[in-house]
């Protein structure tokens, strides 16, 4: 099945599973909790509170792993990119990037990654999202956690 092309308006990734079901009902199986505690307030509710939060974290804490290894990766990727793609001098200089503007900058094509390199180094893309606009030739990542 062929993916859809990918652009800055629709490279957000939602699992549906997770973000429209997991989380939602973990969330309100907390604030369920949170009810019976109040009104039952005991030992047996307490520990069910526990482990509603607990339950709650360990699927924030699973998404929030994942995009750190992704981050991590991408950050190797991009500096092999940059090895391959840019000047001496500006590959010297490419190490002052952060991982925000390297995670940013994987959507550019290797044509227009020395541009966006210097411009991100000198400071004028105040956020990541700003990156991301000033990317004329999309390269889509359909490989996302």
């Amino acid at each position: 099945m062929p993916q859809t092309p990918q652009t800055f308006k629709t490279h957000v990734r939602w699992l549906p599973p997770f973000h429209f079901f997991v989380l939602p009902v973990l969330l309100l199986n907390f604030l369920n909790a949170v009810r019976h505690l109040w009104v039952v307030p005991s030992l047996d509710t307490g520990l069910g509170l526990l482990v509603a939060a607990a339950l709650f974290l360990l699927a924030v804490l699973a998404r929030v792993m994942a995009v750190t290894v992704q981050d991590r990766v991408i950050r190797l990727e991009m500096r092999l990119r940059m090895d391959e793609i840019l000047a001496a001098d500006l590959r010297s200089q490419a190490h002052g990037l952060t991982r925000q503007q390297l995670v940013a900058l994987r959507f550019a094509s290797d044509a227009e990654l020395p541009g966006l390199v210097r411009d991100a180094l000198a400071g004028k893309f105040p956020t990541e999202k700003a990156i991301k606009e000033s990317i004329k030739d999309w390269q889509g990542d359909y490989l996302r956690a």
